[in-house]
Formats: C-alpha cells, structure tokens, sequence
C-alpha cells in the first residue's frame, strides 16, 4: 500500500515538474533579458517586466497547451488503473 502512495506522489511531483517546466524557464529568460536591458538602461521600473513574461507565459501555454493535457491525462489514467489493485490490497 504504502509504495503505491509512494508511487502516486513520485508520479504528481514529476508530472508538475514537466507541465510547469517549459513556462517557468521561458519566463525566466525572458525576466533575466529585460533585466539586463533594463540594468543597461538605467530604467528601473518593475512594471515594465511583468507585461511582457505574462504575453510570453500565454504564449508558450497556447503552444504547449495540447502537450500538457496528454501527460496530465496520462497520469490520471495510470491513477485510475491502480485503483482496483489498492482496493484488492
């Protein structure tokens, strides 16, 4: 019993790892070059990032969006297969 928990947990913690993986690495390169454009600059304004991550954020989630929801539903459906093996246990 306690290794299917084990297994279920490893399995959510991996599967939130690849679904948030692409989004927070794009945003943080597209933060970390207007960081620099911004040092470069001297315009030291916080707002001026935020517009730009968040249309970047949508951007790679429209085309990330299909890919997400196989490997979620990958997941749930091995969630469900383990079912009748926890209730026969």
């Amino acid at each position: 019993m306690s290794d299917n928990v084990i297994h279920i947990v490893a399995g959510a913690l991996l599967t939130a790892t690849k679904l948030s993986g692409p989004i927070l690495i794009t945003t943080l390169v597209v933060g970390l070059a207007l960081s620099v454009i911004q040092s470069a600059t001297q315009i030291q304004e916080s707002t001026l990032t935020f517009v730009p991550k968040l249309a970047i954020a949508a951007v790679v989630l429209v085309v990330t969006g299909a890919w997400c929801l196989r490997v979620l539903e990958g997941f749930t459906r091995e969630i469900f297969a383990m079912i009748p093996e926890m209730v026969a246990s």
